[in-house]
This record gives structure tokens, sequence and C-alpha cells, in this order.
């Protein structure tokens, strides 16, 4: 497990069960052109402990963990390089179905939000799903409705990890009658939970990344020594180190808000900015990192065989998806300039 994760309020035998669950199955073979493939027996396994749906309340199936429980799971996934649904299953679908107050069977579930013509593209692992807890715009309002897959039209692909990014496509007009009101502000809340899924993701990724090229940079030996006697190179350790630090600082601070969102002790505007400045600071911690890991793995970190493109092929992926960096870059600077007290927004 990485040391990292004990950032995070959790109990540390939690902690271990995650660490040795996850542990015990083979990482994911992350090939962009033949896609992952979902490890079943991982998941009923994490099913049947109660941890696939952790975050939920206990009356809608869950066992009323908060977002500390859930970003060490997901930390520890990333970290492993093993890639599942959780967040999808768990933080997304799970709590749309849970705010509105529907019920949950269990059953895998991912989250889609359609345009006005029934469409959702990029649908996480929805292959996979036995449901898909759609977000569809009735004129200048929402709804949400819970659809088994089977009743979609499905186009496969995959992100630059070799992760499923379905298209889906329905008639907007079939939805409707099983379809339920919800606030516009949820929407806007479920961006930033799938936004915040990902920066946790990636963070653990870079964490990975950060481990391997430690190993590989003690253990390779060059003139009779090992390269991380190098000062350049102990500069370059220095900066992957220093750049997944960061990320994972602005990281564990929106999982503390998202907390305080849960609980009813944060607003939106505070998820939002905390959830920009961990998307930002991933973003461009990502660049750094996988360009300088692979800079020091040289030419034996670009093969399938070795690990390293397990951690830099996800980070790649995941920075980039529910908006780029650029657009989260651009939400800091909204949020931080429209604001009358900065220093109040940075620091609670």
């Amino acid at each position: 497990m990485n040391d990292l994760s004990s950032d995070y309020a959790v109990d540390p035998d939690l902690l271990a069960t995650f660490c040795d669950v996850v542990g015990s199955h083979a990482p994911s073979r992350h090939d962009p052109t033949t896609g992952v493939e979902l490890d079943m027996n991982l998941w009923n396994t994490l099913d049947g402990l109660g941890l696939a749906r952790m975050a939920g309340p206990e009356e809608h199936g869950g066992s009323g963990a908060t977002w500390y429980e859930s970003a060490a799971l997901l930390t520890e996934l990333a970290t492993q390089a093993v890639a599942l649904p959780l967040g999808e299953h768990d933080l997304l679908a799970g709590w749309l179905l849970a705010t509105a107050d529907l019920p949950n069977d269990g059953l895998l579930r991912t989250v889609g939000v359609l345009d006005a013509a029934g469409s959702a593209r990029a649908v996480p692992w929805a292959r996979y799903a036995a449901h898909v807890v759609c977000v569809l715009p009735v004129g200048d309002r929402w709804r949400i409705a819970d659809v088994p897959v089977a009743r979609f039209s499905l186009s496969p692909d995959l992100n630059l990890a070799g992760e499923p990014r379905d298209h889906l496509r329905i008639e907007p007009d079939a939805l409707r009658p099983d379809s339920c009101p919800v606030a516009a502000d949820m929407v806007d809340e479920l961006l930033l939970r799938a936004a915040l899924v990902r920066a946790v993701q990636t963070a653990g990724a870079l964490e990975r990344c950060l481990r391997l090229t430690l190993s590989h940079v003690s253990s390779r030996v060059q003139f009779g020594r090992p390269i991380s006697r190098f000062q350049a190179v102990q500069h370059l350790a220095a900066q992957v180190a220093a750049e997944t630090s960061l990320a994972r600082a602005a990281v564990d601070a929106a999982v503390a808000v998202a907390a305080q969102r849960d609980r009813g002790a944060a607003n939106l505007a505070d998820l939002a900015f905390h959830v920009a400045v961990a998307r930002s600071c991933a973003g461009h911690a990502a660049s750094l990192v996988v360009r300088t890991a692979h800079q020091l793995h040289g030419a034996i970190g670009t093969t399938l065989e070795h690990d390293l493109h397990r951690a830099t092929l996800p980070a790649l992926a995941w920075r980039g998806e529910y908006g780029s960096t650029h657009h989260w870059d651009e939400r800091v600077n909204e949020l931080a300039t429209a604001t009358d007290d900065l220093w109040g927004l940075i620091t609670r």
C-alpha cells in the first residue's frame, strides 16, 4: 500500500484490507489496442465484502462510509494498477440513486449524461454494466432514469489506457415515463464528483510512477554504480516526487471538502473550487511525472512488458476525462476571481 494513503482519516485495519484484497489480484493489462477486461472475480470479492457500495447510505444498500474510505480504495486500485468501475458504480451512479430516493438492487451500474438527442459519449464500463443511471435534459430541466444497458444502442470504444468508454444511444421519449426530476445543481455536483474520482485515480497512478521510478534508478547500474547516485538523475527523481506530492495534497484537500459536502458542512462553491484545484494540480503533475518517469526508465519503460505503462497510460487518460487540464485551470481562475474572500475559500 502506498504510504500516502495514510493521510486519509481511515481505519488502518480497513486500509490493510484494501491492500490485501486488491494486491491478491493481478494488475490489469492496460493495452490501448485490445482493451482492459473487467476482473469479475475481484469485483465479486469487493461486492461480497461490502466494498463496492461503501459510500451509499445503509437504507440504500450501502455501508455509510465517507469519501475518505472511498478515495482510499480508489487510490489503492490505482497504485496497484487494477482497473475497476468502483467510482462510477458507488460514488456516481449509487449517489444519484440515493439522492433521488430511487431503489438500488446492487447490480453493477455506471452513469451517463445524455444530450437532447439521447446520446452519451464515452460512458465508462457501459458494456459490463447491468444498468446505466442516465441524466437527461428536458427543456431547461434535468431528469434521471435507471435504465438497463440492453435498452441502449452501444458502440464500443476505449480510452488511452484501454478502459471501456462506450457510446450509448436511446430515444429520449422512451426514458421520460420512467424518469424523475432532479435539481440543476445536482447535475453540477455529479460532474464535480466525477472529476474528483478521476483526480483521486490520477494521483494514485502518479504515486505508482514514483514508486517504479525510484526502484528503477536505485537498481539500474551504469559505470559501476546505481544511476540514482548521479546528480542529474537525483534532480529528475526529486521533480517526480515533488509533483506527485503536490497532486496528492490538492486531491486530499478536495476529498476532505467532498466529505464535508456529504455531511452538509460545505457548499457547492467550496467543492467546485477544491475540485478545480485538484484537477489542475493533478493534470499538470501528470505531464511532468509521466515524461520524466519514461525518461529515467529509458527504452524499457515504453514496452508493454514493463509495469510503467500501467501507471502512465491511465494517468494521461484520466487527467483528460470530465474536463481537460486547461478547462480546470480556467475554472480555478474564474472561481478565485469571483470571490470576495479568496483566503477563506483557500483555507476553509
